[in-house]
């Protein structure tokens, strides 16, 4: 019995190209909630999201961070609950579940990435997990300076706190004795790492 390859032919590539083309698209502001929907996936064009859910007692435990190209949706995950929040202005293209089977390496990413910062997020002490993370960010959020590599996010001492598992004081102090070792720069609110790998072995 002979087995048949199946070749995609130039029209195949042609339509699934100008289906990924002809996408609607949507904007939200930042701190805007992304509407909850099981049928549609989310692709990012502009901008960056968390994804977060919360205890009983109310505390946020952040899931991930996408930028650009990342796909994201409520599909993709069975925590609950559930929300996926705009950090900046956003804008994302609506991606139905007849054509997800288009996005396999968007997917792929986002299961890589996912289990790339839970590793993260268990490392020990707290100031390997804090720069780790901080690096993390920079490769997926920054941007070569002359002083470093900026990254391009503003977040807050409370909300990295929630993704390390860890309180608000130490998240600041830790920031504070990298700044004072010359391993970071502050910048508009903002952190230039300077020494990528100058922490990985304290």
């Amino acid at each position: 019995m002979s087995s048949t390859t199946l070749i995609p032919n130039s029209s195949t590539t042609s339509n699934n190209s100008t289906l990924l083309e002809e996408l609607p698209q949507q904007l939200f502001s930042r701190r805007e909630i992304i509407p909850s929907r099981m049928d549609v996936l989310w692709r990012i064009d502009r901008g960056a999201v968390r994804t977060l859910t919360w205890s009983e007692e109310g505390t946020f435990i952040t899931l991930g961070y996408w930028g650009i190209g990342d796909l994201i949706g409520y599909p993709l995950t069975k925590v609950q609950p559930y929300q996926i929040e705009c950090l900046t202005s956003v804008e994302v293209s609506i991606i139905p579940a007849h054509i997800w089977y288009l996005q396999t390496s968007a997917l792929l990413s986002h299961i890589q990435q996912s289990e790339e910062l839970l590793t993260i997020v268990n490392r020990k002490p707290i100031s390997l997990r804090l720069w780790q993370f901080l690096g993390w960010l920079s490769e997926k959020f920054g941007r070569n300076v002359e002083q470093g590599k900026l990254i391009e996010l503003n977040l807050t001492h409370q909300e990295i706190s929630e993704v390390l598992n860890t309180t608000r004081v130490t998240v600041t102090r830790l920031l504070q004795q990298f700044e004072e070792q010359g391993a970071l720069l502050r910048y508009k609110r903002r952190i230039i790492l300077r020494y990528p790998n100058k922490l990985a072995r304290n």
